[in-house]
């Protein structure tokens, strides 16, 4: 048997649809887990990034930060935050926003040192505060370079996410797992082709958002 012909069968079956292990069901709850996690990466990441990159201070900390968390195995540290924190989700956000927390924090650093000098001295000349400096000037230009790094956490975490599975958590994981022990490889192909579908979904749900936030000036000069 091909692939493929895993993929169609799992599809097929009817039974994939309905009920608490259904597709509609473990889909819900991955979308669950991959928003709790990007949300509180964000709260992390954004202001951090977006006050340091506005002082121009705190870069080379933040590489050490970063290069530090994206050495850490997510699912080792999984394992260890069920050993001390026992079953339930905190165990599994914690390794997802530390992933996360890293191309957040570091791209929007980056994208705030990025913006032309020009137009932040001539603000600052203008009488304007440092915080409208921030947001008026600084933040829309650097925008669609932020987004990218949401984007990248976003879709590292979508990937991640299967890891709720391994402490009884729900999830397209559930699918994955559940397989390899009933060596069910049809539903294995299944889970992975849902996970593989969810991200090109949220590249999609990124792109719409840089077209809706980002003003036409700032996407063609980007």
């Amino acid at each position: 048997m091909n692939i493929l012909h895993f993929v169609n069968a799992f599809f097929d079956d009817g039974s994939r649809w309905h009920g608490y292990d259904g597709i509609p069901v473990r889909t819900w709850e991955h979308v669950q887990y991959s928003l709790i996690a990007l949300g509180v990466a964000a709260v992390i990441g954004l202001p951090v990034g977006l006050i340091t990159g506005h002082t121009g201070r705190g870069g080379n900390v933040l590489a050490l930060i970063a290069t530090a968390a994206r050495a850490l195995p997510s699912f080792g540290l999984l394992v260890l935050m069920f050993i001390v924190l026992g079953l339930g989700l905190l165990p599994v956000m914690i390794p997802l926003v530390v992933l996360a927390v890293p191309p957040i924090l570091v791209t929007t650093y980056e994208a705030m040192r990025s913006v032309d000098p020009s137009p932040v001295d001539a603000a600052r000349g203008m009488g304007m505060r440092e915080a409208e400096v921030l947001f008026r000037v600084e933040l829309p230009v650097a925008l669609p370079l932020i987004l990218s790094g949401l984007r990248s956490a976003a879709i590292q975490i979508v990937s991640t996410a299967t890891i709720a599975a391994y402490v009884s958590l729900g999830g397209l994981g559930r699918y994955i797992v559940d397989g390899l022990y009933q060596r069910d490889y049809e539903k294995v192909v299944g889970g992975a082709t849902l996970v593989a579908v969810l991200a090109l979904v949220t590249l999609g749900v990124f792109w719409a958002l840089a077209r809706a936030t980002v003003s036409p000036g700032v996407r063609r000069s980007a």
